[in-house]
């Protein structure tokens, strides 16, 4: 009769409904942090940090670091990018700022000036003996 408590862990994906939407002509100074997905049409200077995805439109720009689970830049961003699984670079986006993701995805036209640390190449380190046995491995 009555819906079970549900934790605090549960992730932003369960509820599709929580979009947060920054339209066109807004702007924003300071940091943000969402649950659920964001789409950034706007400016936000500051950092944003999401749980969930971030799709950063044409218009849109942040000035900031952005850290989320995944993120599609069709935008500007002024900042490091950290996404703990895919961030897809879309065409005639510019980025100037360093990258951390599991996976990458880069279009043609898509502009990056920095690094790019891509974390599924370090879980998948290992150091082998001249027989073959592995000595060391990290996940």
């Amino acid at each position: 009769m009555f819906p079970k408590k549900q934790s605090k862990d549960h992730k932003a994906a369960t509820y599709p409904e929580k979009v947060s939407i920054l339209a066109a002509g807004m702007q924003i100074t300071g940091d943000i942090v969402s649950e659920g997905d964001m789409r950034i049409d706007g400016l936000i200077r500051g950092n944003v940090f999401c749980k969930s995805k971030v799709v950063i439109i044409a218009s849109g720009k942040v000035i900031g670091d952005v850290k989320a689970v995944n993120i599609d830049v069709h935008g500007t961003v002024e900042g490091n990018i950290a996404a703990k699984e895919l961030l897809c670079l879309k065409a005639n986006c510019k980025i100037t700022g360093n990258l951390n993701t599991e996976k990458l995805m880069i279009e043609p036209n898509a502009i990056f000036n920095g690094q790019c640390v891509m974390k599924g190449a370090q879980k998948s380190a290992s150091v082998v003996n001249e027989e073959g046995e592995v000595l060391l491995q990290e996940h």
